[in-house]
């Protein structure tokens, strides 16, 4: 009976974290139309949650399209299909590594960053400040950080992409000698722009509103105190990573399976 009630508090307790967020998501949407006039708001926080992450974001995407490159080409070579490889890399990009790695980057890096930039404002008592100055800290704090986080995240996942390929090319043709025209033909000859790259932008920005909106959400409501900022960004980029990767599967199912 005590794992029942244990599993029964878990359950009650996830449904109204759901129901919180949601509402927190509404009250975003409602204050939207707003900062159509301070649109340089948002023009600032993309420089800090996306260009500041193009770095971390471009090296990671370095190196995985390498180790793409490397493993897929010692896999096929075993069947004599070598020459798919930039297909084979490509393909596993911009479908599924490319969105799931960016937006995990991204939360490491700008999701604890805003969660942690809100909580120390709601602890330093700026966000009541604006209160009584009838200045909303939704519309003024939230909505700029929201949606610089949801335009931010397909951009990085295409410079993901981008710097992946890349890698793969170095190992593939610069280093294992696969002709560069097979590599290149391969890939041009099998990827969609609707059924690929269009899908895996899709997700992305799916990504980007779920981590952008655990991060804010977490900053808003956490217990103002050096502790509480701490576990705030924990829960940010844990809960960030395992959305993403269930996230990840639904969209993948309605996508591409079948």
């Amino acid at each position: 009976m005590e794992l029942i009630r244990i599993l029964g508090a878990n359950t009650l307790g996830f449904i109204r974290s759901l129901g919180a967020v949601s509402l927190f998501l509404l009250r975003i949407l409602a204050r939207s139309p707003a900062q159509l006039t301070r649109i340089r708001l948002t023009v600032r926080q993309m420089y800090f949650a996306g260009v500041l992450s193009v770095l971390i974001v471009a090296v990671s995407g370095l190196f995985v399209g390498m180790v793409l490159g490397l493993q897929g080409y010692t896999q096929l070579a075993k069947f004599k299909s070598a020459d798919i490889l930039g297909y084979m890399v490509a393909a596993s990009l911009l479908r599924e590594l490319g969105p799931v790695l960016a937006a995990i980057l991204f939360a490491s890096s700008a999701g604890g960053a805003m969660t942690s930039e809100i909580g120390l404002m709601k602890t330093t008592e700026q966000l009541e400040a604006m209160g009584m100055m009838a200045v909303d800290p939704v519309s003024r704090v939230v909505v700029p950080r929201f949606w610089a986080g949801v335009l931010s995240m397909p951009l990085l996942a295409s410079v993901f992409n981008v710097a992946g390929i890349a890698g793969a090319y170095l190992i593939g043709v610069e280093w294992l000698g696969l002709d560069s025209g097979v590599f290149w033909s391969q890939m041009q000859n099998n990827i969609a722009l609707g059924y690929d790259v269009l899908n895996g932008l899709t997700k992305s920005a799916v990504f980007g509103i779920a981590v952008t909106l655990i991060a804010v959400y977490q900053g808003f409501h956490c217990v103002p105190t050096a502790e509480g900022i701490l576990r705030a960004s924990t829960r940010t980029v844990v809960a960030s990573a395992l959305c993403v990767l269930a996230l990840d599967f639904v969209l993948t199912a309605f996508m591409f399976a079948g």
